[in-house]
């Protein structure tokens, strides 16, 4: 499949037209944001390793019945996906309390939930994605109903695997981001990447971070800790 014109570029990936208008490129980029965009930098592999370990855990969710928008990778940085419009809410599922779960309701990190939560973001940046309920999703059209059941449905159901995937790697999976996207017939698939950008990673016998928190608190070892998780899916 051939890269065509520039579609679209966020903050960590790019994304391009096919010759086919159901599927586009996705090229993932080393650039690292934080708190909006306010804190910019740089960690050097990256692109590589979300790209790789997103595809590998979509690949893992497709055979857990799962659909996702993944198609085809293509090499160490681009991936073909199926072409969604992304249902405007961030999902997050928590399993741990952590970030701004720990800050908003004034708890320490490191409770473990007896059972995981889930939460909405309207995802508008000119609003810094604030939190939503369901009624809200509803009152502003961003989803049917029958979608966020769906959308409710899938994301624990990503999270079971998940969770039992990385605790088979000595890692926790503490709480994580997910984005949905319609196809052209209206099928909600999981899209957007599963990784150490979008998820917490703690060492399941240590607690050390392994994901994007040490960039954004300036814990050093950035990279290592992308590495470290790169080398425990794929033993490299």
């Amino acid at each position: 499949m051939e890269k065509k014109e520039l579609l679209y570029e966020g903050k960590a990936k790019k994304v391009y037209a096919t010759e086919d208008p159901d599927y586009v490129i996705v090229s993932y980029k080393d650039d690292a944001t934080a708190f909006d965009g306010l804190k910019k930098g740089t960690i050097a592999g990256k692109g590589v390793i979300n790209n790789r370990m997103s595809n590998y855990l979509c690949r893992l969710l497709e055979k857990h019945g799962v659909k996702t928008h993944y198609v085809e990778e293509l090499n160490d940085r681009e991936t073909v996906v199926k072409k969604v419009s992304i249902v405007p809410l961030e999902v997050i599922i928590r399993n741990i309390s952590a970030g701004s779960f720990a800050k908003r309701y004034g708890v320490e990190e490191g409770i473990v939930f007896d059972s995981p939560t889930i939460e909405f973001s309207y995802k508008n940046d000119d609003l810094h994605d604030p939190l939503i309920n369901e009624y809200h999703a509803l009152a502003l059209k961003l989803a049917a109903k029958e979608e966020i059941d769906e959308i409710i449905k899938t994301a624990f159901r990503i999270n079971e695997v998940l969770k039992e995937y990385f605790l088979s790697l000595d890692v926790k999976l503490v709480d994580f981001k997910l984005e949905f996207g319609r196809l052209a017939d209206g099928t909600v698939v999981l899209a957007d990447e599963i990784s150490p950008d979008t998820c917490r990673f703690w060492d399941a016998k240590t607690n050390e971070k392994l994901d994007k928190d040490r960039f954004r608190r300036d814990l050093g070892g950035v990279e290592d800790a992308y590495n470290e998780m790169m080398k425990r899916v794929f033993g490299e």
